[in-house]
């Protein structure tokens, strides 16, 4: 098939070149040079050996960064409203190996941004404990978030769905994603990743997966294809991440976190069930046919979803909210080590 494919491709670049044209003509000849057939192969993706579409996202901010307003919307390749959730693709290729992230929270950085469940096209906004808005203290040797954190679009932990292995429920979101590269990416970007690996964390009862994956363009993304892998190119982190979920709700006066498999990261196998199976109970939600638990399910591309609303009324939605301001100042106190004796 791949053979058929690429003799497709090459033939399209005969016509474009007229070179049929010029045999039956019995004309010289003129056939492209090797730099016209990159050309060709870039601007047409001719060659492509995989059917990977990279599509283009913005963001729009509004409000005041480090404020209770501040969120920020997402646009499509058309320029439309999109949700983050709900419009965002899984998969990046037709073959399901790659998929995209939705980055919330950079590598260092210490702001708790999430999907924000409950507003209508799903805004990435800071998380809020008693009015006032969350940070994640550093614990020592960890810096804020220890890998450029999000979550896979199209999906969805149902609170209704017990996993077997646990006996728990879902935690009514997303799927967590830490992507493990070496870049920090911006907040909102959409990144293609590749999964190696899943830990389940039981969060105050609930089922919290937290997916692993890598930047396909990383250096060490072709060297990393699944657990084990990370282990032997990244000795240590692993073991960082378990401490990490373990630890970090300690010093807001909670306890250690408590995971499923003792702790342990289960392969890319068992990790591609867990998103295909979230993806399942995402298209249930998006198609209404369970309770949405109080999830804004707006969007403006799922064709057959009964809540799809016009681009012109999610554009709407972005313009009742404040206009981008000067971020406000933010206490010295995020910048302080916190110790915990394990």
């Amino acid at each position: 098939m791949q053979r058929v494919d690429r003799f497709r491709r090459i033939t399209q670049v005969f016509l474009q070149k007229n070179i049929f044209q010029q045999l039956q003509q019995k004309q010289p000849v003129i056939f492209p040079t090797a730099a016209t057939f990159r050309k060709l192969a870039s601007n047409e993706r001719l060659f492509s050996s995989s059917s990977q579409v990279k599509m283009s996202y913005g963001i729009v901010e509004r409000g005041c960064p480090n404020s209770l307003e501040y969120r920020v919307f997402f646009s499509g390749p058309n320029g439309n409203t999109v949700s983050p959730f709900h419009d965002i693709p899984l998969f990046a290729n037709t073959e399901k190996t790659v998929m995209n992230m939705v980055v919330e929270i950079p590598r260092w950085t210490n702001s708790k941004m999430e999907i924000c469940k409950e507003e209508k096209m799903n805004p990435i906004k800071q998380d809020v404990k008693k009015g006032a808005l969350r940070y994640v203290k550093n614990v020592f040797p960890h810096h804020g978030y220890i890998w450029n954190y999000g979550a896979l679009p199209q999906t969805w932990e149902d609170p209704k769905h017990e996993t077997p292995e646990t006996k728990t429920l879902g935690d009514n979101d997303p799927l967590d994603v830490c992507e493990i590269g070496q870049k920090v990416h911006t907040r909102g970007a959409v990144i293609q990743v590749k999964v190696l690996g899943v830990m389940c964390l039981i969060d105050e009862g609930e089922t919290d997966w937290k997916v692993l994956a890598i930047d396909v363009t990383d250096p060490l993304a072709s060297d990393l294809n699944d657990i084990e892998d990370v282990e032997k190119h990244m000795p240590g982190f692993l073991k960082a991440t378990y401490e990490w979920f373990k630890i970090y709700k300690i010093p807001d006066g909670k306890p250690e976190n408590k995971f499923a498999f003792n702790g342990e990261a289960k392969n890319k196998e068992y990790a591609m069930k867990v998103v295909n199976e979230c993806n399942k109970q995402w298209q249930q939600l998006i198609g209404k046919e369970c309770d949405n638990h109080g999830i804004a399910c707006e969007n403006t591309s799922v064709a057959s979803s009964p809540y799809k609303i016009t681009p012109e009324d999610g554009k709407k939605i972005v313009e009742t909210q404040p206009q981008l301001g000067a971020a406000k100042p933010v206490a010295d106190e995020i910048d302080k080590w916190h110790y915990v004796k394990l």
